[in-house]
C-alpha cells in the first residue's frame, strides 16, 4: 500500500517559467534527471544510465502536469507538479504529490527536498 505525499515549496518564479522546468525534457534534465527524452506522451527519465518510463497523463499549461510510472503495479499512483499562485501576494508555490511505501516516506521527502533545491539552483533562485 503506497502512501500519498503532498509537499509544497515556495518558488520565486513566474508560473510559465516554472512550468517549462516541470514539463519539458530540457527543463526536467536540468534538475530532475540526468537526461530526459520525450516520444509522444511518454517521458524517458535517465539516472546513472538506468531508464524509467513515465506517461504524461494530464496537464494544464502553467498549472499542473501529472505523470504515471509505466512500471508501477499500482495504477492509481502518480506524481504531479502543481503550480499555485496566491491571488493577493502573487507568491508562487510548487505542490508535489507523490506516492511512497510507508517505510520510504521520509526518504522520498528528503529526495524531493534535494531535487527542489537543484531546481531552484538551476533557475538562479
Amino acid at each position: 500500500m503506497k502512501h500519498k505525499l503532498k509537499l509544497e515549496y515556495t518558488i520565486n518564479s513566474s508560473p510559465s517559467v516554472l512550468y517549462k522546468q516541470l514539463s519539458t525534457p530540457s527543463g526536467l534534465s536540468e534538475w530532475f534527471a540526468d537526461d530526459v527524452n520525450l516520444k509522444g506522451n511518454i517521458f524517458t527519465f535517465i539516472w546513472d544510465g538506468a531508464e524509467e518510463l513515465a506517461e504524461m497523463v494530464s496537464q494544464k499549461e502553467n498549472k499542473f502536469i501529472r505523470f504515471r510510472w509505466l512500471e508501477s503495479e499500482d495504477k492509481d499512483t502518480f506524481f504531479e507538479f502543481k503550480i499555485n499562485q496566491h491571488e493577493l501576494t502573487g507568491d508562487v508555490a510548487l505542490e508535489i504529490t507523490d506516492f511512497a511505501d510507508e517505510d520510504d516516506t521520509d526518504d522520498a521527502r528528503d529526495l524531493w527536498d534535494t531535487q527542489i533545491s537543484r531546481l531552484k539552483h538551476t533557475m538562479g533562485l
